[in-house]
């Protein structure tokens, strides 16, 4: 009986992945990952109760966004160049 039991947590825990996995609203991955990019630069996440620490954390991760896209821009315009 005990065997029976640990084979059915077993298979909702797949079922449960699966289906964690899948996301059955249909989103793609990109959708997610963008989603969640947008969510990290406009601080989604910052306590909008302290506004100080909800725009510091708005400006130092556009910063850092703009400053990482410059970069890529330096690195492929180094890169053809040479």
């Amino acid at each position: 009986m005990a065997e029976r039991q640990d084979n059915d947590s077993e298979s909702r825990r797949i079922i449960e992945r699966v289906a964690r996995e899948t996301d059955p609203s249909g989103t793609s991955f990109i959708a997610r990952t963008a989603k969640g990019a947008r969510d990290h630069v406009a601080a989604a996440d910052a306590d909008r109760s302290d506004p100080i620490e909800y725009w510091g954390t708005r400006i130092g991760r556009t910063l850092g966004l703009l400053i990482a896209i410059g970069l890529l821009v330096w690195l492929v315009y180094f890169v053809t160049r040479s």
